[in-house]
């Protein structure tokens, strides 16, 4: 364990639970949903994080991972450094398949693993979340693909995933997954569909929207770690 981490700069107590949205907006945004005089924990590198009282009394942290599995990556493996013991991932993801809305919230029950960072911690080709805090996040449950690259050239790939079983792609489900195996924590992912790529064109969700389903990953995320 470091004795003191190397990229955040705690402020507050970090508490056991926190919650993870890539977007540091989003982190402020839920922590005013959420929490009861939320305090910043860390402003490091632009990684807003928060630390407050939920509404079962208790501490609850929001801290944004930035974008992509190696941003993750340092801030999880320095979260649980510091004590973090249940850990939900709360991003976006686009949909491959049709069937899926956007604003719609999923879990993932399976994350395949195609991106470099989980490839470097060692991880399997196939990722499974924590089954007791997945089940409480009360979502429709999708197999997600973590990739490295948003804007990805490669035209074969998408439909590579599908056939593979993904309906959903993201950045950072893999690592964090693969973080929490390791280092025997309980971790597990929530996602919004806030694009649509299924048809070979992509359907961005509102800005509007974008920002109630952050609240609402938020809302239904501690509903499942606060159990």
């Amino acid at each position: 364990m470091l004795a003191v981490p190397i990229h955040l700069r705690p402020s507050e107590p970090l508490a056991e639970r926190v919650l993870l949205p890539g977007d540091p907006h989003r982190a402020l945004l839920v922590a005013q949903a959420l929490l009861d005089q939320p305090r910043m924990f860390n402003h490091a590198r632009g990684l807003w994080g928060y630390t407050g009282t939920a509404a079962d009394g208790e501490l609850l942290t929001i801290q944004s991972t930035g974008m992509g599995g190696p941003s993750a990556a340092i801030v999880i493996e320095e979260l649980i450094d510091l004590g973090a013991r249940r850990l939900v991932r709360i991003g976006t993801c686009g949909a491959l398949v049709e069937g899926l809305t956007l604003g719609e919230l999923v879990s993932a029950r399976e994350v395949i693993a195609a991106d470099g960072a989980s490839s470097a911690l060692g991880a399997s080709a196939r990722l499974a979340p924590d089954p007791g805090l997945e089940r409480a996040l009360g979502a429709r449950a999708a197999t997600a693909v973590s990739t490295d690259l948003f804007y990805d050239a490669r035209a074969e790939v998408e439909a590579e995933w599908v056939e593979a079983g993904a309906e959903v792609v993201e950045m950072e489900a893999a690592t964090l997954l693969a973080i929490a195996q390791r280092r025997g924590v309980a971790a597990a992912v929530l996602l919004a569909v806030t694009d649509q790529l299924a048809g070979g064109s992509r359907q961005r969700i509102g800005a509007e929207e974008l920002e109630a389903a952050g609240v609402r990953l938020g809302e239904a995320a501690y509903g499942a770690i606060a159990r």
